[in-house]
């Protein structure tokens, strides 16, 4: 999903917000030949994401930067480690390094707190995923990094899936059929690749559902006893999803009941971006 086209598309509409008319303060106070080294330092550990993102923060810049890639998207790092070596104008160097760094920050914060889900649940076959709850604009990047922790995305967009919710299934059964019938009416109107997901609230809904053949159900907050109980009553007839206020603290329990995917809107709407510096030496001739 992510292309060359998206990254240039996202890095470039940052270019030009952060600098719309060229970097005032380096064209004022930094000579045009002057030359910049900076190198991409972990000031904590983690694991690492964005590095086409990173890079193209520089040669979008100016396509003379070289940008050294240190450690691969995935890999974990120390506080110490060196990410990355730029080289080129100093300039264009100085007016990249704002962007370049908010992008890996951010990624790879996203990557750092996927990892840490994902070891929660190693000994369980659960899947981590994440969720539409994404910045406008910066999905692809966003589930990049989701992938480069281990993790997994659910639908990218709603045109991918169908996922029924209970306003979906309200409209749907308002002219007198039942769950199951409003379902099967919709499912035969799809291609037989799409796949259909739906979200219950209550135990008592998952038969109904059931009967109808979708791929997917949805358990929304639901407690771990009654996680069980519909991994149980589902028996393999359906992928089994759980959802709703995942965190760290409890996603190793809920991981542990059954379930084949937990969804985290956390890994991508409450993450912190990992702190890393852009150590820059200017040399002028």
């Amino acid at each position: 999903m992510l292309t060359r086209a998206a990254i240039d598309r996202v890095v470039t509409a940052a270019l030009d917000e952060d600098a719309p008319w060229g970097d005032l303060t380096s064209e004022t106070l930094i000579p045009e030949n002057a030359t910049a080294r900076a190198e991409l330092v972990a000031r904590v550990e983690g694991v690492f994401s964005g590095a086409a993102v990173f890079a193209a923060a520089f040669t979008l810049t100016d396509p003379s930067i070289t940008v050294e890639q240190r450690v691969a998207d995935g890999h974990r790092f120390a506080p110490g480690d060196t990410l990355a070596v730029v080289t080129g104008p100093a300039r264009a160097v100085l007016t990249a390094e704002r962007i370049g760094l908010n992008f890996v920050q951010r990624m790879s914060g996203i990557a750092t707190l996927t990892s840490r889900y994902v070891a929660e649940v190693a000994h369980t076959g659960a899947r981590i995923a994440d969720t539409r709850k994404t910045t406008p604009g910066l999905r692809a990047i966003e589930r990049q990094a989701v992938r480069d922790g281990g993790g997994h995305n659910h639908r990218f967009s709603l045109s991918d899936a169908v996922m029924a919710k209970d306003n979906h299934l309200a409209v749907l059964t308002q002219n007198g059929l039942s769950v199951t019938q409003a379902l099967e009416s919709a499912i035969a109107r799809l291609p037989h690749t799409t796949h259909v997901e739906v979200e219950v609230d209550r135990l008592d809904q998952i038969d109904a559902v059931l009967a109808a053949g979708v791929g997917t159900i949805m358990l929304d907050n639901f407690s771990l006893d009654d996680l069980r109980t519909g991994v149980a009553r589902i028996a393999g007839a359906a992928q089994v999803e759980a959802s709703g206020g995942v965190t760290l603290e409890t996603v190793r329990a809920i991981a542990e009941t059954g379930v084949d995917v937990i969804s985290v809107g956390a890994l991508t709407h409450s993450v912190s971006s990992l702190d890393l510096g852009l150590d820059i030496r200017i040399e002028t001739t």
